[in-house]
């Protein structure tokens, strides 16, 4: 997924691993690769074969993004996009996993996150995908290995839920292949799985996000969970005094602006984590942390308040952050 509008910099919105002691630091293997327009990282064990979990975890994330991605027209969705067909056209079961649970998020949020707004993320800058329907993700549907559009000018975006997918389907590779003790970030989704070799539980960062000014907001135990933000400080721009964000507010058809400068969650899987940051960005400071706490989510909104930030908890989360 080259150049996505979720990527995340290293100057931007990325979750980093919390610094280790010079103890723990000798401790783990750390390597790294690139994906989707970004980079992963991996931290394992010492013991652990590092060039087999290269393999693995490279392969995965080529498979995800061959399928998926909507900068290549040859994935599938591309060709899904391409298509101005409105009977059933059949997927890998990943794929179809990914969209069903992208449908099912968009229900739970009314919208506010809806994987069709792609055409939108296009006009703005932020992606390859130039058709603009008049319909919203209710156009679509996804039963077992197939996908249908009530439009043909309808098309798929999962660049806000594919990389966590990609992230949960790392970590269950890795588990399945005898390592059960791992960390892996690829483009600022987390997961954890096991215990750091130390013996704690892993940890990772949320960045504060301020322009030139790359620090540590807080730190969280992620333990087994996984961690998502989405923040406009990289993938924004500004045009006649207002900022243009490629998270988009599907009920206006605008990238959204609001107070919010980023929103992280906690869930059980980095694909919920990923969908639901999205879709609680979009709805801002006032209406996000509501549809937070009707979710039962664990998210941390930090609001822009003046020259700094004002922080707004739901759920537990509060109970993750390390003081």
């Amino acid at each position: 997924m080259t150049l996505s509008r979720r990527m995340l910099l290293a100057a931007g919105l990325a979750h980093f691993m919390a610094p280790v002691s010079r103890a723990e630091a000798g401790a783990v293997q750390v390597m790294s690769g690139t994906a989707f327009g970004s980079t992963w990282r991996a931290v394992l064990s010492p013991r652990a074969d590092s060039t087999a979990a290269q393999i693995l975890i490279q392969s995965t994330i080529r498979q995800v993004d061959s399928t998926m991605s909507p900068f290549d027209r040859t994935s599938e969705i591309g060709r899904f996009n391409d298509s101005d067909s409105a009977d059933w056209i059949g997927v890998s079961p990943g794929t179809a996993t990914v969209v069903s649970e992208a449908l099912d998020i968009a229900r739970k949020t009314n919208g506010a996150f809806d994987p069709t707004v792609g055409g939108l993320v296009g006009r703005y800058g932020f992606g390859p995908i130039r058709k603009c329907a008049g319909e919203n993700f209710l156009g679509i549907a996804a039963k077992g290995a197939g996908l249908r559009k009530s439009s043909g000018d309808l098309t798929l975006d999962l660049c806000g839920i594919a990389k966590g997918y990609a992230v949960d389907l790392v970590s269950a590779e890795l588990l399945g292949h005898g390592f059960p003790d791992h960390f892996i970030e690829a483009g600022g989704e987390v997961r954890g799985k096991g215990v750091h070799p130390s013996g704690r539980a892993w940890r990772a960062g949320i960045e504060r996000p301020a322009p030139g000014n790359l620090s540590l907001h807080c730190a969280v135990e992620v333990g087994n969970l996984a961690l998502a933000t989405s923040g406009d400080l990289v993938n924004s721009y500004v045009a006649g005094g207002r900022r243009y964000g490629h998270i988009i507010n599907p009920s206006r058809g605008l990238p959204a602006d609001t107070g919010l400068a980023s929103v992280s969650v906690m869930a059980g899987s980095a694909m919920e984590a990923d969908a639901m940051a999205t879709a609680l960005f979009a709805l801002g400071s006032e209406a996000g942390p509501g549809c937070a706490e009707a979710l039962k989510l664990h998210a941390l909104f930090l609001v822009r308040d003046g020259s700094g930030f004002r922080e707004m908890m739901t759920g537990n989360f509060a109970a993750f952050v390390l003081r």
